[in-house]
């Protein structure tokens, strides 16, 4: 399994996971759902203890991967195939522009 912490504004908002089953699942943080239930990373998204699941990776965060030339520059740099969205995520998402990164969590399969 991969996991990511995702920030918003620096703050961490939640865990993004791709299981082993190859499902992904956003839970927002609890401390994150008590001192912000109006700061949702996306409108698709909202805030909320329940997690969010999906045999794809969220529309949001497969927006935040790089895409042409970028993608091609990470791909080779990474050594990581284009269609290892999680993988790209990972690897490329920390420092985004804009609010919200995604950092891997240390200590996952495969690493």
């Amino acid at each position: 399994m991969r996991q990511g912490k995702v920030r918003y504004k620096g703050i961490l908002a939640g865990i993004l996971k791709e299981t082993n089953d190859g499902e992904y699942v956003f839970t927002y943080d609890a401390q994150y759902v008590r001192d912000y239930p109006n700061a949702f990373i996306t409108f698709s998204m909202p805030v909320r203890l329940e997690p969010y699941t999906d045999k794809r990776l969220f529309p949001f965060f497969e927006g935040l991967i790089p895409e042409g030339w970028l993608l091609d520059i990470a791909s080779k740099s990474w050594k990581i195939n284009k269609n290892d969205r999680m993988g790209l995520l990972l690897a490329c998402c920390q420092h985004c522009i804009g609010a919200v990164g995604v950092e891997p969590i240390e200590g996952q399969d495969g690493e």
